[in-house]
């Protein structure tokens, strides 16, 4: 037995193999909820109406610092949460805002973060409908912690799912990956290394409505803590099907690629925060591409992968005719990034 299976570390909380069964031995198992499903990210509610079904979502952000290039911890709890609902293929309509403030925070910086969380928001097309605040004692805080809940509509008509995919699908990513990860490092100026590479963190919403009434995609997800990997190693368990992956064709900026080869990141389990993976019929896969490219947000979409038969392993063909094995994430290289 090891320390993370006594007590709760920071691994828990990466979006890996721990927090996987941190989720289902102690909240899916004492909660008791049968409808309660952990492997999605906006679940649907037994509401209904002519407009469609009514989606909802939980989120909870402590990225350090609080403003980073690309974005700060306010617009990115409303892009997160709204990118949670758009990859479910609803229409994001609401938010409830919980704030956790420290003991201490400066007013101007709050005031700048609730500002660009406004922006956001709007940009959106959300409101934001309730809230609550809280102040924590000096010591006891990060500065600053946000907790969101989404509400949006999803058509009655669109289905997506781990359980639709099939062996032969294409897997897509809309653009490059990692680069979130890599920025908030960087704004931390850690290992006496500066940039300004910004980070990703945005909405995906103007991707997923481009795409969401193929009839042959299968399956949505943005691929935020845990990064590329985890999501592969989701769909791995899932289906019980293969994932192969191409490096050559998964796209990763010189930067973000320069940082990991220094200081020995794995690109495939860095954060995202405004990427969108797909799973897709081959033919679909095609037109999603083209969709994609189309948009601003999408010029350097890819198809990256092919979902096979045979044992749920993630293997990466390397760029010199090799493979490897994506093992599920166990560390935490770059704790507090979402």
């Amino acid at each position: 037995m090891t320390q993370l299976d006594k007590h709760v570390g920071l691994a828990h909380g990466n979006g890996g193999r721990f927090m996987r069964e941190l989720i289902e031995d102690v909240f899916a198992r004492e909660l008791g909820n049968p409808q309660l499903d952990t492997r999605a990210d906006a679940v649907p509610l037994p509401w209904d109406s002519d407009e469609g079904v009514l989606v909802y979502t939980t989120d909870g952000f402590t990225v350090q610092p609080l403003e980073f290039p690309g974005g700060d911890i306010g617009s990115l709890a409303v892009h997160g949460t709204t990118n949670d609902l758009a990859v479910a293929g609803a229409t994001p309509r609401y938010l409830s805002l919980n704030v956790f403030i420290e003991e201490g925070l400066d007013i101007e910086l709050l005031r700048r973060v609730i500002a660009s969380l406004g922006r956001a928001a709007r940009e959106s097309g959300v409101v934001v409908a309730c809230g609550d605040t809280k102040v924590l004692p000096r010591g006891q805080g990060g500065g600053l912690y946000l907790a969101t809940t989404g509400i949006g509509v999803r058509p009655h008509e669109l289905e997506l799912g781990i359980e639709r995919i099939r062996y032969g699908d294409r897997i897509l990513c809309s653009g490059p990956i990692g680069a979130h990860g890599i920025a908030v490092m960087l704004a931390r100026e850690q290992f006496g290394l500066r940039g300004d590479l910004a980070s990703d963190a945005a909405s995906v919403l103007p991707l997923t409505h481009a795409v969401r009434s193929f009839a042959g995609l299968r399956f949505m997800r943005d691929p935020t803590r845990g990064g590329l990997a985890t999501v592969m190693h989701e769909i791995a368990r899932g289906t019980e099907c293969g994932i192969r992956l191409s490096e050559a064709a998964i796209p990763v900026q010189d930067p973000v690629r320069a940082v990991c080869e220094m200081l020995g990141y794995d690109p495939y389990y860095l954060a995202c925060e405004g990427r969108v993976v797909a799973v897709a019929a081959p033919d679909t896969a095609e037109r999603i591409l083209v969709e994609w490219r189309a948009l601003p947000e999408g010029g350097q979409a890819a198809i990256i992968g092919t979902v096979t038969a045979g044992v749920p392993r993630v293997v990466l063909e390397t760029s010199i005719g090799g493979e490897r094995f994506l093992e599920e994430l166990e560390d935490d290289p770059l704790p507090r990034i979402c």
